[in-house]
């Protein structure tokens, strides 16, 4: 293996074409250097330079090795420099997944508007998955980061968590329905009205804690038709099928025909939360994490 070293004394006398230059350049004696030149062309069978009393040249092949040795280092040079970026976190790739609501409710591009800001050479991978699918990906180190509707179990070997969001739920309905004409809805002004639930295959328990949700605040939800996404059920709304309940980060999702109300007296709130793995937590993985929980504080 080549001593990087010898290869920029090698340099520098080549450069020079004199040992005692050289030796100053390099602030080393004249004797050490010439001593690690010879054994630089010892270990590679080639004699890099001619030499007389008056200089040193380099031969023929010397020249040869000269720019392949100049290539090298420069190289070098850039690959200390990478791994050095590499290690701020300034550069590197970032694979995240996340759920829909990650980026319909604006946590998801804020903090990625924050992370390109700082750091414009990072790369990053987005997967849109389901909360399951993320945390197996964080445990099998495909993800670095996963915006997940759950947070992970407290005694998780593996795995923490962080909210980011708790969203407030807004009511949509159609427009000429009846409730849109009012500037304040009641919970007594929802009995009886048709519902389109949104209601994810994963978040069965969701799904169950918003309707005791809507027990409690006083009306009991008529579901007449389920959608897997809450831009669907938002669709649905303005085609005159019934009324939703949707995140309050989907209010410039709603397409024309769309009216939003606010329900200030009901509690239920959408969850997302930031998980990661546990260990060997990269500069550039713990950046990010840090940027969207201070992004979390200002919400």
């Amino acid at each position: 293996m080549l001593d990087i070293r010898q290869l920029q004394y090698f340099v520098t006398v080549a450069e020079e074409e004199h040992v005692g230059r050289a030796a100053e350049k390099l602030h080393i004696s004249q004797s050490p250097l010439s001593r690690q030149i010879a054994q630089l062309e010892e270990k590679l069978g080639l004699t890099l330079f001619e030499r007389s009393q008056q200089r040193i040249r380099l031969t023929r092949d010397g020249r040869t090795f000269l720019a392949e040795t100049q290539a090298f280092l420069t190289h070098a040079s850039r690959l200390e420099g990478l791994a050095k970026r590499l290690g701020r976190g300034d550069e590197g790739g970032l694979c995240v997944g996340y759920i829909e609501n990650a980026m319909h409710a604006g946590v998801l591009p804020a903090g990625l508007r924050t992370l390109r800001a700082t750091r414009p050479n990072v790369h990053v991978a987005l997967y849109s998955l389901h909360t399951s699918e993320q945390l197996e990906g964080l445990r099998q180190r495909s993800l670095d980061i996963a915006l997940v509707c759950d947070a992970t179990a407290p005694d998780d070997p593996d795995l923490e968590s962080m909210q980011v969001l708790s969203d407030p739920m807004i009511l949509a309905m159609p427009e000429g329905h009846p409730l849109a004409a009012l500037k304040e809805v009641t919970p007594a002004d929802l009995a009886g009205q048709e519902w389109i639930a949104v209601r994810h295959h994963e978040t069965g328990e969701h799904h169950h804690n918003f309707v005791a949700t809507c027990v409690r605040s006083g009306f009991t939800p008529q579901i007449k038709m389920e959608a897997s996404e809450p831009t669907t059920a938002l669709g649905l709304v303005a085609a005159g099928l019934g009324v939703a309940l949707v995140q309050q980060g989907l209010r410039h999702q709603a397409p024309p025909g769309v009216v939003l109300r606010e329900l200030p007296w009901f509690s239920y709130r959408a969850p997302l939360w930031a998980a990661w793995h546990r260990v060997n937590l990269r500069p550039l993985v713990a950046t990010f994490r840090e940027t969207l929980l201070e992004l979390a504080t200002k919400r």
